[in-house]
C-alpha cells in the first residue's frame, strides 16, 4: 500500500470515528482523560504522573492516564472521542488538524530526542547505506516515520512501497531491542531513550538528534487538547497546562532528580528500569520545553506532504490555543 492509500484509509478511519465521538459535556468533566508514551520526549507527562502534580492540580476530577506505543494509534482515540488532552508528536497532531479533527495545541513539550540507530552488524555507517535495508520507525505515519521519509529524499532513496528499496516496518520502540536481535531490523529510527538504550548495546547512531532535521532544533512532542472539552472545561484545561510548565521547569532545573522520577515511571510503565548512564545520554539528547514553535511546525506540515500523510498544508496558527 503506498503512502497515497495509506492516507486515504486513515482518513476514512478518522472520518468515521468522529462521527461516532460523543458531544462535549454541557457541564465540568469529572474525569480527565489522559494520552501519553512511555518515552523521554514525554517525560512532563512522566513527571507529572510519577509527582502526582496532574492529579493534584485536577482537584475533584479524576485523572485517567493511558499509555500508546505511538501518535498513530493515539490519534485513533483521540478522534473517538476516549482521549482529552495528550502528549503527542507534532506528525500526527499536524494531520488530526488536517483532518477536521476537534484539535488544539496548547504548548510545546520537548525538541530533538531521537536519533537513526544501525544495528552493529547491519552494515550502515551512512545514511545511504540504508539502501536495501529494513528500517523501522514506532508507526506509520508517526512523527520519526515522515522524519526517516524526509532523510531518504535528501539521499535518494526511497519507501520500497513507493518504488525504491528501503523497506520501512512499524515496530514499537520498546521492542526494537528484540527486532535488532532477532535482525528483523538493519536499523530504527527511535525517540528516547531506546536510543540510548540500543546505543549502550553496542549499536551504532548514524543520525544524531542534531541531523535527523533543522541541526535538532524541532519539536518532537507537544501538548494537545480535545476543542469540544476545552470549551466545556476551560478550568481543568488551565490547571492542567500550569501542571504541565511544572513539569517541564522541574526537568530543566533539577535534572538529576527529574532523571530519577523519569526512571520511576518507565519502569512502573514498562516494567524495566533504564541504567542511568544510558538516561543521562538520552536526556543530553532532548531539549524540554513549553515553547511551540509555529515555524517548525509549519516546516513539518510540509514534511507530512511530502511524505504523502497530507495533501496540504493548513493555517497552524488557528489550531494553537490563545
Amino acid at each position: 500500500m503506498t503512502c497515497t492509500a495509506t492516507l486515504r484509509r486513515s482518513s476514512l478511519l478518522l472520518t468515521f470515528a468522529l462521527t461516532l465521538a460523543p458531544a462535549a459535556q454541557a457541564q465540568s468533566a469529572t474525569t480527565v482523560r489522559l494520552g501519553f508514551f512511555p518515552n523521554l520526549t514525554h517525560a512532563p507527562a512522566l513527571i507529572g504522573l510519577e509527582r502526582g502534580t496532574f492529579q493534584k492540580a485536577l482537584g475533584n476530577a479524576k485523572l485517567d492516564a493511558r499509555q500508546f506505543v505511538s501518535g498513530t494509534t493515539l490519534n485513533e482515540a483521540f478522534a473517538a472521542g476516549q482521549i482529552d488532552i495528550a502528549y503527542i508528536g507534532p506528525g500526527p497532531a499536524i494531520s488530526a488538524a488536517t483532518r477536521g479533527m476537534p484539535v488544539q495545541f496548547l504548548a510545546g513539550t520537548a525538541e530533538a530526542g531521537a536519533v537513526l540507530v544501525a544495528r552493529k552488524d547491519s552494515g550502515i555507517k551512512t545514511y545511504k547505506d540504508m539502501a536495501g535495508k529494513v528500517v523501522a520507525v514506532p508507526s506509520l505515519g508517526n512523527t520519526q516515520d515522515i522524519s526517516l521519509r524526509h532523510i531518504l529524499k535528501d539521499n535518494s532513496l526511497r519507501d520500497r512501497k513507493d518504488g525504491g528499496n528501503v523497506t520501512i516496518v512499524p515496530i514499537p520502540p520498546a521492542d526494537i531491542v528484540a527486532a535488532f536481535a532477532g535482525k528483523r531490523a538493519d536499523a530504527a529510527l527511535v525517540p528516547e531513550p531506546w536510543g540510548a538504550a540500543l546505543e549502550a548495546q553496542g549499536h551504532k547512531v548514524v543520525g544524531t538528534e542534531k541531523t535527523v532535521w533543522r541541526e535538532g532544533k524541532y519539536p518532537t512532542t507537544i501538548l494537545i487538547v480535545n476543542t469540544k472539552f476545552a470549551q466545556a472545561n476551560p478550568a481543568l484545561v488551565t490547571a492542567f497546562l500550569k501542571a504541565h510548565n511544572e513539569a517541564v521547569a522541574f526537568l530543566i532545573k533539577s535534572p538529576a532528580a527529574a532523571q530519577t522520577a523519569v526512571n520511576a515511571q518507565l519502569a512502573k510503565l514498562t516494567g524495566e528500569k533504564l541504567d542511568a548512564r544510558v538516561l543521562q545520554r538520552a536526556f543530553s539528547r532532548t531539549r524540554f520545553t513549553t515553547a511551540l514553535d509555529l515555524e517548525a511546525l509549519k516546516e513539518y506540515a510540509a514534511l507530512n506532504v511530502e511524505a504523502g500523510y497530507a495533501r496540504s498544508v493548513p493555517d497552524l496558527s488557528q489550531f494553537i490555543r490563545k
